[in-house]
């Protein structure tokens, strides 16, 4: 099986778990923190044991053209950049938190979702995140087929948790508009790596700004509060997780 043959197969499996999460009934049941504890241990070793490592390659490739300038005088252009792509997602959370405080101040309800504007530019930024995914889901160099699969697996639990955070936030918005845009989004990725080769420095960029967004969201949505978490649920997603990559 060619390597565009799984790719496809796999971005229509991420086009389905979009589409299917708000189904998945353990996630509103008592198993619901435990599968985010979970998660956030596969989350979590993916992002340790491939994100951080392949940043390293990137910063090969940007560094001569971003090594001018102001750029001289700073190290490590790649590490800086996720830790922008941090930040700025960290911005769009406090947005949506605010959003639902001020929302809430003026219906006196505690279930409420962000305003349309606020939404708008969060679901915005998750189709870039889901876009640049796509991409790399085809375009990526893997070392073997397992390489893809694990790809897969890590990002599509990362998917249902995001999911599942993005729905408490916008509530109906996000399963009549949210799900189905960063279906399109992965679609429109994975379509534009096939046809195409985007310019590496903005491919290292995107990946970059990507890496400090899933760092964040591991950390705010994949574990829960101290009193909500499952250690044991999260040392089982990393420690089985870790073991999966080390050995393919």
């Amino acid at each position: 099986m060619t390597k565009t043959v799984l790719s496809f197969i796999f971005v229509m499996g991420f086009a389905l778990v979009h589409l299917s999460s708000k189904y998945l009934s353990f996630i509103k049941d008592s198993s619901r923190n435990k599968f985010l504890s979970f998660a956030g241990g596969v989350a979590v070793s993916y992002v340790f044991l491939h994100l951080l490592p392949d940043l390293n390659h990137y910063q090969q490739k940007v560094g001569k053209t971003l090594n001018h300038g102001i750029g001289h005088y700073l190290e490590d252009h790649i590490y800086l950049i996720a830790l922008l792509g941090l930040a700025l997602f960290y911005g769009l959370e406090r947005l949506v938190k605010n959003s639902k405080k001020k929302q809430g101040a003026q219906s006196n309800s505690e279930e409420v979702a962000v305003s349309s504007g606020v939404f708008w530019v969060h679901i915005a930024s998750f189709f870039l995140y889901n876009a640049v995914i796509g991409y790399l889901l085809i375009r990526e160099e893997y070392e073997t087929k397992w390489g893809m699969f694990f790809f897969f697996l890590a990002l599509s639990i990362h998917f249902v948790a995001n999911d599942h955070g993005l729905r408490k936030d916008h509530k109906q918005k996000y399963d009549k508009y949210g799900r189905v845009l960063l279906t399109v989004a992965i679609l429109i990725g994975w379509g534009i790596g096939a046809i195409t080769v985007v310019h590496e420095l903005i491919v290292s960029i995107l990946v970059a700004l990507l890496a400090g967004g899933i760092i964040l969201n591991v950390l705010k949505e994949e574990l829960p509060e101290d009193q909500e978490s499952s250690f044991v649920s999260f040392i089982t997603g990393l420690t089985g997780f870790s073991v999966l990559m080390m050995l393919v």
